[in-house]
């Protein structure tokens, strides 16, 4: 099962304790894959059409819940997604005069808001698995229900933005934080452990992965200067030899030749006379002075 059907099946099996709660969250899943009509009789009917048996089902709770009232749940073979073989389509049909409260619900109380998200995010939600990448969604069928998703995201804190997707607008969040934070305020507790997990696990690769590049950086930086100081010191002893040298760079350069992968505390400490690093990075700058004004004079007599 995908990180997003998870989070859906947990969301399906939690149901708020309060009936203005309950109506929050059915007036969300109503207004993003419901219908509203009535009978000859003037009784209000609802019908929820999805793919996912589960919403459904918690569809008929809710109203079961909240109105006392049953309903019916069908599946029918949709078409439109595989012409070939179809797609298992789900609807749920309630019917009664109190179904009215529904498109009256008042989403005021920070509850209601987690509610109608939950809802929402039921309905017609989707979020990508962390181990890829973090992208949450919402696919809106209108500008202006897609603004008011925002709105109460953007009222936790979350950086929720829109953007339009063909004929739909879509809220959505593009940072494990924010991810994380709407998985807290919908409830899916299970889900949010998972992602958090595999965020702790994304950013321990990611330190010990820039601790290896600045530790390689550093080791092919040092390989470099070592390189270029043996070029410095060998072409310094092809052209005039060791002899003209004052003895400590005379030093240095010999033991650089015998030790070209030492380091400048281990070359220190090899001298004949012992120096510490900057000591011996002074002499080795000394003698790629030298080696630059004999290429220099080399170039000149040429």
């Amino acid at each position: 099962m995908s990180f997003s059907g998870k989070v859906k099946e947990e969301l399906a099996m939690r149901f708020p304790g309060g009936r203005h709660c309950l109506l929050s969250e059915l007036s969300a899943i109503s207004t993003m894959c419901g219908t509203f009509s009535e009978d000859r009789e003037g009784e209000e009917i609802l019908t929820i059409h999805t793919e996912n048996e589960a919403i459904a089902r918690k569809c008929f709770t809710l109203v079961e819940k909240t109105f006392n009232i049953g309903g019916e749940v069908s599946s029918y073979t949709s078409m439109r997604s595989n012409p070939e073989t179809g797609s298992k389509m789900y609807y749920f049909l309630a019917q009664g005069k109190g179904l009215k409260a529904v498109r009256n619900a008042s989403v005021q109380a920070v509850c209601c808001k987690r509610a109608y998200l939950r809802g929402a995010f039921l309905a017609s939600g989707s979020v990508s698995d962390p181990r890829k990448s973090y992208h949450f969604e919402i696919v809106c069928g209108t500008e202006r229900i897609a603004q008011y998703l925002q709105h109460l995201m953007l009222g936790f804190q979350m950086d929720a933005k829109i953007v339009r997707r063909k004929k739909s607008y879509v809220v959505y969040l593009k940072d494990g934080t924010g991810i994380v934070d709407m998985l807290n305020v919908m409830e899916a507790h299970v889900a949010l452990m998972e992602l958090e997990n595999v965020r702790i696990l994304k950013e321990m690769r990611n330190r010990v992965n820039r601790k290896v590049n600045c530790e390689t950086a550093n080791i092919n930086k040092t390989v470099s200067a070592a390189v270029k100081q043996v070029e410095d010191i060998i072409y310094i002893r092809d052209s005039i030899g060791f002899d003209k040298l004052p003895e400590g760079l005379k030093d240095v350069a010999l033991t650089r030749l015998e030790y070209p992968e030492a380091t400048l505390k281990e070359l220190g400490e090899l001298l004949e006379t012992p120096v510490g690093k900057s000591g011996v990075n002074h002499r080795l700058r000394k003698l790629s002075e030298i080696a630059e004004k004999l290429r220099d004079n080399q170039g000149g007599t040429a």
